[in-house]
């Protein structure tokens, strides 16, 4: 059974989500601060974290940043609906996904079920995937799920390594936004949906440039990425 935690100070639809996912044979645990809810993260204990952002003692964006020094366990944030800054910020901070409040509960079942079938998948392909995936002095494990730049290893998120996986999969060629999401989060893209947008500026951001000044990563207006050859 997968076990999510819910970080949420609303106690009525904590209970409320907690029967629904258990009827979806997800186990969840709620915490109702933000310390609580980072000292319960870094426990390992959990598949999948649910986390808003307005929470006290420590809000939600506080709580991201510090269990990202410490942990890629995937992150799917609760915003304020109209918030666009909050998902925006959130993304900036690691968070995998991003669903509005106040959402209908299926619709975040529907999340959490994608992103756990990208995980799934991900495992599944560990004992017969491939070689690993070599671009310039980039390096990619699929099997450990690990990458290198220059021999130093870059903390990447889920997304934002199946993001890169896909694009140096297909090097040197036109990856649309539909394809990343699908192999970095297990779903279609969302209307207005910049969650992929985000992945690739904060795969920028871990990237760097080349040694010739060049960007790894190409952007094809209105139409995707290209990780471009060397």
């Amino acid at each position: 059974m997968k076990s999510i935690l819910l970080i949420d100070d609303d106690v009525e639809l904590s209970e409320l989500l907690g029967e629904y996912l258990s009827m979806e044979g997800y186990e969840l645990t709620p915490v109702h601060n933000g310390e609580d809810g980072l000292q319960q993260a870094l426990t390992g204990k959990y598949d999948l974290i649910l986390l808003d952002v307005m929470l006290p003692r420590k809000n939600g964006f506080e709580v991201l940043r510090n269990l990202r020094a410490q942990s890629s366990i995937p992150v799917i944030m609760l915003t304020a609906r109209g918030e666009s800054v909050d998902r925006v910020l959130g993304l900036e901070h690691g968070a995998d996904d991003y669903i509005a409040k106040p959402y209908d509960p299926h619709e975040l079942i529907a999340r959490v079920k994608a992103l756990f079938r990208r995980i799934d998948m991900a495992a599944d392909a560990e004992p017969q995937s491939g070689p690993e995936l070599k671009v310039g002095d980039l390096l990619l494990n699929p099997s450990t799920r690990t990458v290198t730049l220059a021999g130093e290893e870059l903390p990447l998120t889920g997304a934002e390594f199946g993001v890169l996986q896909c694009l140096m999969e297909h090097v040197g060629q036109l990856v649309d936004k539909d394809s990343l999401s699908i192999a970095s989060l297990g779903r279609p893209l969302m209307a207005y949906d910049r969650s992929i947008d985000m992945h690739v500026s904060n795969l920028r951001k871990k990237l760097g440039k080349r040694p010739d000044d060049s960007d790894w990563i190409k952007t094809v207006r209105s139409r995707g990425y290209m990780l471009v050859r060397v």
